[in-house]
């Protein structure tokens, strides 16, 4: 964004595009990281299914190291907005430095205790005696990039932050590609298996972090990376974690949910339960992964005009952000319910996978609908500073509504397996009402407590 005061002055539709819709193709080119992997995986001859299988099993790890990325990345740009609307550059910087050097401790802690707990973890995760070596080859390799994928995912919301949409996008576009490219030659030419795929994957995030942090040290931004900054200071780092904790929670319980689901089939199907899972869980972070692209399209502008003042603005971006994620959860919703198979043959075309797969997708979707108002009201309390209530939405969905009921259904239906699924639908559709009833009482309160310090 060449004018630094677009945020606050531009046409709130135009600005929206500009911003969502290359946040958006980065969220959607960016879940191809695992979705790649898995089509090659899940179509490898003879043991195709069992690998598939066991990458789905590592899927609660790779969550909760992404899931890192975001308590300082989306904490601190939503920080950073709200400083660069109130015209402090500097403090903005400082949020800069200090998550940077965040992300690498945080990198660093992780990396060492997964390695040295990673099979113990894979069982409790639902791995079997025939998945465990596929789950355990691909995690051992896959670790070694947790500061490359740390880095790549939590500072590139730094440059969105700013308003460089474009530049956010190609973050993830150079590493996505060179994903399919680096895929495509160790597991297919060279026969590399699941230690292929997690190799192709590390050194395409080392790439996407590289490109993020020549463009933070560079003339084009407008908050540069300084090492004065880059230390843990405590002033600037609990207000950032008081953020990012909500989408920390909201991603880092996804690896929670997997688990109770992989652990739940396992005991009540088997294998194949595990991998139908694998292949609903793809399709769900492909299609809940726009929702996250057009948030980051929004935050900008919902925390510079939030921390400016100029509340008009605040509420058509939300109106826009609202209807948007609605819209495209209808879409989603419609498409997997009408034409599961389409997307089941991307990762297996194993008659007896298929076959669950396809009663899988239709009843796990079957909520879809209705996230959109969750996720639009959740992000805007984030973008509003609001950590309290943006935490606990974060925590109603998945640990509040979803576990629970992924434990509690078995009990009451003679169809257990059907019980798990269904699990998904009844929390989607209880956490959306409780959050657009939350946000409509809460949003015109916040607006005008704002209001007020500005004119005390």
């Amino acid at each position: 964004m060449e004018d630094k005061n677009a945020l606050g002055s531009a046409p709130i539709g135009d600005l929206m595009i500009k911003l969502a819709v290359p946040a958006v193709a980065a969220q959607i080119i960016n879940a191809l990281y695992n979705i790649v992997d898995r089509a090659f995986i899940g179509h490898m001859e003879e043991v195709g299914d069992l690998a598939l299988t066991g990458l789905g099993v590592c899927f609660p790890i790779i969550m909760f190291v992404s899931a890192l990325s975001s308590l300082a990345g989306m904490g601190g740009g939503s920080r950073a907005a709200i400083r660069m609307g109130e015209k402090d550059i500097d403090g903005a910087e400082a949020i800069l430095g200090g998550c940077t050097a965040l992300l690498l401790v945080m990198a660093v802690v992780s990396t060492a205790l997964f390695r040295l707990f990673r099979e113990p973890l894979l069982l409790l995760f639902g791995a079997s005696e025939n998945t465990l070596p596929y789950a355990s080859s691909y995690l051992r390799v896959y670790l070694w990039g947790t500061v490359a994928v740390l880095f790549s995912l939590g500072l590139n919301n730094f440059i969105t932050t700013q308003g460089f949409a474009l530049f956010s996008m190609l973050t993830v576009v150079i590493g996505a590609l060179c994903n399919i490219f680096l895929d495509y030659c160790f597991i297919v030419k060279l026969h590399m298996g699941v230690e292929g795929a997690a190799l192709a994957t590390i050194l395409s995030q080392s790439l996407s972090a590289l490109w993020v942090v020549l463009f933070l040290v560079s003339k084009r931004t407008l908050l540069h990376l300084r090492l004065r900054h880059l230390r843990l200071k405590a002033s600037v780092l609990l207000p950032v974690m008081a953020i990012g904790v909500s989408p920390f929670i909201m991603q880092s319980t996804e690896s929670l949910v997997s688990i109770s689901f992989n652990a739940s089939l396992l005991k009540y199907g088997g294998d194949a339960y595990v991998g139908a899972m694998t292949i609903a869980s793809s399709v769900m972070q492909v299609g809940t992964m726009p929702l996250h692209g057009l948030a980051q399209g929004a935050q900008p502008i919902i925390g510079f005009n939030f921390g400016a003042g100029n509340f008009d603005r605040v509420k058509k971006a939300f109106r826009l952000l609202f209807l948007s994620c609605v819209t495209f959860t209808v879409i989603i919703w419609a498409l997997v319910e009408l034409f599961p198979g389409v997307f089941i043959a991307v990762f297996n075309d194993k008659p007896e996978l298929v076959e669950v797969a396809t009663r899988t997708l239709r009843v796990y979707f079957a909520g879809i609908f209705m996230f959109g108002i969750q996720s639009s009201c959740q992000q805007t309390f984030v973008a509003l500073g609001e950590a309290k209530i943006s935490l606990f939405l974060a925590l109603l969905r998945k640990i509040i509504l979803l576990i629970p009921l992924i434990f509690i259904l078995p009990l009451f239906f003679h169809d257990q397996v059907f019980a798990v699924w269904l699990a998904e639908p009844v929390a989607d559709i209880c956490a959306a009402v409780t959050t657009g009833c939350m946000f409509a009482r809460r949003f015109p309160r916040i607006l005008k407590r704002r209001e007020d310090q500005l004119h005390s």
